[in-house]
């Protein structure tokens, strides 16, 4: 494990990476998108020019070959390969994809290549599980951990705390990530160089040992998540509200939206 590494899947705008270059730590960043890619790339290439940030333009992948990227029209932060994720925002949110055809690469390639980072942090909407199934190919696994909690079943979201254990992480925080531009930089840095930085909404925020809250016991876990998952029945898009016009309408009124929520997770 190389400690000053952190492998960002998913960058976006970049606003993670570039926090992270800020905190002193050498980023090795994916992005499938290819404008949004160049638009980063322009911004950091700096760091890219002093040899700090590595920025690939691929997507994860189960195979090393093309495949179908479905850019969203209207928040392009929901870019995905997977199409049931596209079709669900199409019918969900009424938002618009268009289809591109971009690299894809196993992530057991990538990790091949740059080696195990001190911080995987993994937001790909609904193919993140690819990246975490690549560690067991690898005696080394990341010191930290994240990834976009699953809302597809609760089943599906057992599933990611199966494998998470089996790969031997036993710490486990849930990280609402519409509170993450509330989060603050502690004085005292115990992840890299102190930094004063705002963070804004979509951002995944503070990571490993600065993550906000203590760390929870595997089972801990389970029960803040059956908390969540009882709301997303309640008050989500696929919940009882949300089922009725009147429920939506109050839910829109009263501003109530359906959360979102990272799962970090440490050795």
């Amino acid at each position: 494990m190389d400690k000053n590494l952190i492998i960002d899947v998913g960058v976006h705008t970049g606003q993670d990476t570039e926090f992270y270059l800020k905190k002193g730590f050498r980023v090795v960043g994916i992005e499938a998108h290819p404008d949004i890619y160049e638009s980063t790339k322009k911004r950091l290439n700096s760091y890219i020019e002093n040899g700090q940030l590595t920025l690939l333009n691929i997507a994860v992948s189960p195979k090393d070959e093309p495949i179908t990227f479905y850019a969203n029209l209207n928040r392009s932060f929901w870019g995905t390969t997977s199409a049931d994720w596209a079709r669900q925002g199409e019918s969900i949110f009424g938002t618009h994809s268009i289809e591109m055809t971009v690299e894809g690469r196993r992530f057991e390639n990538i990790l091949e290549e740059f080696g195990i980072p001190y911080y995987l942090k993994v937001d790909i909407e609904g193919a993140d599980i690819l990246c975490v199934q690549a560690l067991r190919q690898f005696d080394t696994k990341p010191q930290f951990l994240s990834i976009e909690s699953t809302k597809a079943s609760w089943q599906s979201l057992m599933d990611e705390f199966d494998l998470l254990r089996e790969l031997g992480y036993h710490k486990f925080k849930v990280i609402n990530q519409e509170k993450v531009p509330q989060q603050a930089c502690p004085l005292l840095a115990k992840e890299g160089n102190y930094i004063p930085h705002q963070f804004e909404f979509g951002a995944s925020g503070l990571f490993g040992e600065e993550t906000p809250g203590i760390w929870f016991s595997e089972s801990e876990a389970i029960k803040v998540y059956k908390r969540i998952f009882l709301n997303y029945r309640i008050f989500g898009v696929k919940g009882v509200f949300y089922r009725f016009w009147l429920g939506k309408m109050l839910l829109e009124m009263l501003n109530i939206k359906e959360p979102w929520y990272d799962t970090h997770v440490s050795l």
